[in-house]
């Protein structure tokens, strides 16, 4: 029996580093390709002289001032949603806890809209006020979801409705800013709510990264708590864990991941939704696969991205077209298989 125990952790482990490896050379190529690829292509000889500083002026320019904030931006929204979305499902235990599912997402739209359309403001402005829709949006479906429930906790299904309603609401609130403003705002904001790396720059990039190398580490430490709350609160506080504590330390640093990706790339949507489940396929179920799904997520949205810029006729397209073609039908099948294995 131990033999046989080890053997399957052996086998567990060895699936964990291929799928690690494999998605990590995925995120690799994808980097290059976006990095490389554009209206003035980089050959392979020159970029790398160029990401070290030593390639021709003009190459070094189109490299690291317009290419390279891109593919950095891309490789964090991906990794922010990928994580954070797995994160949500874990905590909840349901498939459909999203954040971009159960209204964090439109709370940050709808705080980031009202910041760019009422009171003009852009850049840090935006995003600051994401995060602060983000974080109010969570709050509110905790309070709402905890109200009425048995024994006080959070219910995955409970949460779910709730953040569902309340996003539909918050969204509703934005459609009304859209039909108030200018057509130009108009229409800014509705490329903005597509969700779309176009035009980022260092400016938005860099404070991004910072608070993806801050989060991701504090994500997976937080995410310890994971084994054992799946287990019931009840079962959770006897083996001595704080579990309101624990839950909500999740919770927030799974907001302030989606607040930081929204903020720069706006709700690039089904990221978060469908990196979680890839990712348990791949590494197999558990808290392991979570750094796996912030690697699918950085493919994800980097291979959208290359999709939507070079693929779809000669208009750049937003990377959450690409995104929404592939995670819709995902969602369809998700609420079927549900509705056939007698789900609700």
């Amino acid at each position: 029996m131990t033999a046989a125990l080890l053997a399957a952790r052996a086998r567990s482990r060895r699936r964990v580093g291929l799928a690690g490896a494999a998605l990590t050379a995925a995120v690799v190529l994808a980097f290059l390709a976006t990095v490389s690829l554009g209206d003035y292509p980089i050959p392979p000889g020159d970029l790398l002289t160029s990401l070290v500083g030593a390639g021709p002026a003009r190459v070094e320019f189109v490299v690291t001032r317009l290419h390279l904030p891109r593919a950095l931006a891309g490789v964090a929204v991906g990794a922010a949603l990928g994580l954070a979305g797995a994160v949500f499902q874990r905590l909840l235990r349901n498939p459909l806890a999203s954040p971009d599912v159960i209204g964090v997402g439109a709370g940050a739209s709808a705080a980031a809209v009202t910041a760019f359309t009422v009171f003009g403001l852009s850049g840090f402005g935006v995003s600051a006020a994401a995060v602060v829709g983000a974080a109010g949006a969570a709050a509110l479906i905790v309070v709402l979801a905890r109200r009425g429930a048995t024994g006080g906790g959070l219910h995955g299904v409970r949460f779910v409705l709730i953040g569902v309603g309340i996003g539909s609401a918050l969204l509703a609130v934005v459609s009304w800013l859209m039909t108030t403003a200018s057509l130009t705002t108009a229409q800014q904001t509705l490329l903005w709510l597509t969700g779309s790396l176009n035009g980022v720059t260092w400016a938005g990039t860099t404070p991004l990264l910072v608070a993806v190398a801050v989060l991701v580490p504090l994500a997976l430490v937080a995410a310890r708590a994971l084994p054992r709350l799946e287990l019931g609160d009840e079962a959770a506080a006897a083996l001595g864990l704080p579990v309101e504590r624990a839950r909500l330390a999740l919770l927030a640093v799974g907001v302030l991941l989606v607040a930081a990706a929204v903020a720069v790339a706006g709700p690039v949507s089904f990221v978060a939704l469908v990196s979680g489940p890839v990712a348990a396929r791949l590494a197999g179920p558990g808290r392991a696969s979570l750094p796996h799904a912030a690697l699918v997520g950085a493919v994800l949205v980097l291979v959208a991205d290359l999709v939507a810029r070079h693929l779809l006729g000669d208009v750049p397209l937003p990377v959450g077209v690409v995104t929404g073609v592939v995670g819709a039908p995902y969602l369809l099948w998700l609420l079927a298989r549900a509705r056939t294995r007698g789900v609700s």
